[in-house]
């Protein structure tokens, strides 16, 4: 996956006990910035996300910058999340930052305690696109950072 690139995997989710109707479509995206990996959560995340959330847990370390998740669409999340959370969070180099969680999400993190690995933060600092060099190092000239 190149920089300023997203990969996505859309898919409605049932409600329960409502089998004709859809819930919040469930989706998974990776922006990779100039400074961080951003993993765009939103609607249900649990395992049947599974496969979406290791390509995305893969693609954001690949990027080797720090990693944060943008939790703000969350509806529901189950152990799947969780454990998706938790694996960002011991493997990396870098802190994950939690951007925007809904309260469920919080609550999870709190009574799980894999929100002490992680920076939880209310806002959203906003997401830099700039692209750089196709060869993943910076041109001759700019600033290291």
């Amino acid at each position: 996956m190149r920089e300023g690139t997203s990969s996505s995997a859309d898919r409605p989710v049932g409600v329960a006990g409502d089998p004709g109707s859809a819930g919040d479509p469930a989706s998974v995206h990776v922006i990779v910035g100039t400074t961080r990996a951003r993993i765009v959560l939103s609607g249900e995340i649990d395992a049947d996300l599974g496969a979406d959330l290791q390509e995305a847990t893969a693609a954001a370390e690949d990027s080797g910058l720090p990693v944060e998740i943008d939790a703000h669409h969350v509806t529901f999340m189950d152990s799947s999340g969780v454990a998706f959370l938790a694996r960002l969070a011991s493997r990396g180099p870098h802190r994950v930052r939690v951007l925007r969680a809904p309260p469920t999400v919080r609550f999870l993190l709190e009574v799980t305690r894999i929100g002490e690995l992680l920076d939880i933060v209310d806002t959203d600092p906003g997401f830099d696109l700039e692209e750089r060099p196709e060869n993943g190092h910076d041109a001759p000239g700019s600033p290291q950072g």
